[in-house]
């Protein structure tokens, strides 16, 4: 992380945290903790295409499917996400 572009703004009702990687980090974000005490930590995931099929892949279909209900699972495309929506593209 970069510590002068990363920010903290709170309100009464919100909070929010804006990160800034280092210049020699690449990739995407997939996943962060957050929480009071390190002991007790959240997870989220950030909207990506793979966190996406992982989500609905276990939605549609538990652990408990057959291979052709897996082989007939929709294709699933995150085409656009911004503040305000996300774009995804189902076949």
């Amino acid at each position: 992380l970069v510590s002068p572009e990363s920010s903290v703004s709170v309100s009464a009702h919100n909070a929010v945290v804006g990160l800034a990687k280092a210049p020699g980090s690449t990739g995407t974000w997939h996943k962060f903790s957050f929480g009071l005490h390190p002991s007790a930590l959240q997870e989220r995931l950030f909207v990506t295409e793979e966190n996406i099929d992982g989500f609905l892949g276990t939605a549609l279909c538990p652990s408990s499917c057959s291979q052709s209900a897996l082989e007939s699972q929709p294709l699933i495309e995150v085409l656009d996400v911004s503040e305000d929506r996300i774009q995804i593209r189902v076949e």
